[in-house]
């Protein structure tokens, strides 16, 4: 099951985009229908998340929470992504594109996170492939 929660009020968010989006990349690394959830949140939110998990007293745009374990009721749980919006806008406006393409950006990278994938294990590269799958 595919989880979308949109926490924040500032930004509209296309949230079954994000459902495709996930659809798309549980398919594409052949995931027997995983419990994922993605959630859209605010800085103070994400600030609060990043102190406590990542001992980081700042906001950053997006944490994952790997689980990859299966619950009592035997369904796979993958983990939660969480996206900062307000952080997000603010890189896609420095990067010259849209706040949704740069949401689908931390998706992809937070997702990559729950598969095991880090910044010294070739998240990059794979983010490349993926990328190209999902036109702007």
């Amino acid at each position: 099951m595919i989880e979308i929660l949109n926490r924040q009020r500032k930004y509209p968010v296309r949230t079954r985009a994000f459902k495709r989006l996930l659809e798309g990349l549980i398919a594409r690394y052949r995931l027997a229908d995983p419990d994922v959830t993605l959630a859209f949140v605010g800085t103070t939110a994400i600030r609060t998340l990043n102190r406590k998990f990542m001992k980081k007293d700042k906001p950053t745009d997006v944490l994952s929470f790997p689980v990859g374990k299966k619950g009592p009721d035997g369904r796979f749980f993958l983990g939660d992504i969480i996206v900062a919006v307000p952080v997000a806008e603010r890189q896609g406006r420095e990067k010259g594109h849209g706040l949704e393409r740069e949401l689908k950006l931390l998706a992809v990278h937070g997702f990559l996170h729950l598969l095991g994938y880090d910044h010294f294990a070739g998240i990059e590269e794979e983010e490349r492939k993926v990328h190209g799958l999902y036109p702007r």
